[in-house]
């Protein structure tokens, strides 16, 4: 049996500040739909300390496989979700292996 590889979600989000608030709110209620899709471990959504910083927000997720997290994103309810995202938010998301890793002894 092939053990499947841990892969970590990055998206970058641009939107004009003044937006990130009521954005917060529709993307916590998308970013719901996943947490209970198998495979699903865990998610971050970090905020821009400053108003001019080009991305106001960036989610880091952990799941179990690339094949959990497709799945999740092509579940009819999150398709659905992601319809309502406001035309002015530029994302982009991709997956990423861990390639260096140091911890503080």
């Amino acid at each position: 049996m092939v053990e499947k590889e841990e892969v970590t979600f990055i998206n970058v989000i641009e939107l004009p500040a003044a937006e990130v608030d009521a954005f917060i709110v529709q993307w916590r209620e998308r970013a719901m739909l996943t947490t209970t899709t198998p495979g699903f471990r865990d998610f971050r959504l970090h905020r821009a300390r400053l108003s001019d910083s080009r991305f106001q927000l960036i989610n880091v997720a952990h799941w179990d496989s690339a094949e959990a997290y497709q799945n999740a994103i092509a579940d009819p309810a999150f398709q659905a979700a992601m319809r309502g995202v406001p035309g002015f938010v530029s994302a982009s998301p991709a997956l990423y292996d861990v390639v260096v890793e140091h911890e503080k002894a």
